[in-house]
């Protein structure tokens, strides 16, 4: 079985370990160790929108200190860590903006990237503003987008990333869904539309599923983490509409990026 980049990484440590017991010093492995470069791409859910803690310098990018990417950093010890991935992103702002810690040494790469391309944040907006058929039209012109439209985006956003990172581990992530159903809940949405919203996050999780695997990229699946702690459940790992501050709505807490998003990524990694 083909070892993964992060399995690669620890046999390295073990090598090294070992090594030292015995009183070799093979640089090899532990140069190897210490130069596995990882590069966080994509939008708020990668960026850590809604965790709080943002790094000030990130600016309008809102970058977490509690981010899955920086919680995995924080725990494997990368030798390289190039964290670019930045609120609102779009599949052209990743290109244009995001690529530039990529290169040929680069060992691990993760990203999300799509939903702010499908509308995701205006769909939201009409459903949670307009009516119940205003919104389900919205979610299905999202839908449409992503059949005639997101795959080429997606394409060449991968493989561009290919071309940068010729020997690179890719794991691209997917969205939860966002609402846990046949419940009470206070989010002035009927259950009709919390199904065509969770169903819309399934729609993009399954063609970018499809478009990761086509680049002999892992695409790493966030719903079961997050099933259980959807909004309208007792334990939400996801914001809900927030007038107080409109920018973290529907966006993973600390704790969705932690329990959400870490897990799947490691087993990806």
């Amino acid at each position: 079985m083909k070892l993964s980049r992060l399995a690669a990484l620890a046999s390295s440590f073990a090598l090294a370990a070992a090594a030292a017991l015995l009183g070799a010093a093979p640089a090899s492995a532990a140069q190897q160790a210490a130069s596995f470069g990882y590069v966080a791409l994509g939008d708020s859910y990668s960026s850590g929108v809604g965790a709080g803690s943002y790094d000030s310098a990130s600016g309008n990018c809102k970058r977490s200190t509690k981010a899955y990417p920086v919680l995995w950093a924080a725990a494997h010890s990368p030798g390289s860590f190039g964290f670019t991935a930045c609120s609102g992103a779009r599949t052209g702002d990743v290109l244009s903006g995001q690529m530039g810690p990529l290169n040929a040494d680069t060992d691990l790469v993760s990203i999300t990237i799509g939903g702010n391309d499908a509308g995701f944040s205006d769909v939201m907006t009409t459903c949670v503003l307009q009516s119940e058929s205003s919104c389900l039209s919205r979610i299905n012109q999202a839908k449409a987008y992503v059949d005639s439209t997101l795959p080429g985006k997606l394409d060449q956003v991968y493989s561009a990333i290919r071309a940068k990172a010729p020997a690179a581990h890719v794991v691209v992530l997917g969205y939860p869904r966002f609402y846990k159903l046949a419940g009470t809940c206070a989010t002035g949405l009927s259950e009709t539309e919390r199904s065509a919203i969770n169903g819309a996050s399934d729609y993009l999780n399954t063609a970018t599923a499809k478009r990761a695997a086509d680049h002999g990229f892992t695409f790493a699946s966030v719903v079961g983490s997050f099933t259980g702690h959807e909004i309208c459940s007792s334990s939400a790992w996801l914001h809900s509409v927030n007038w107080l501050n409109i920018g973290e709505s529907y966006h993973p807490t600390a704790a969705g990026q932690s329990g959400g998003y870490l897990p799947p990524f490691n087993s990806a990694a």
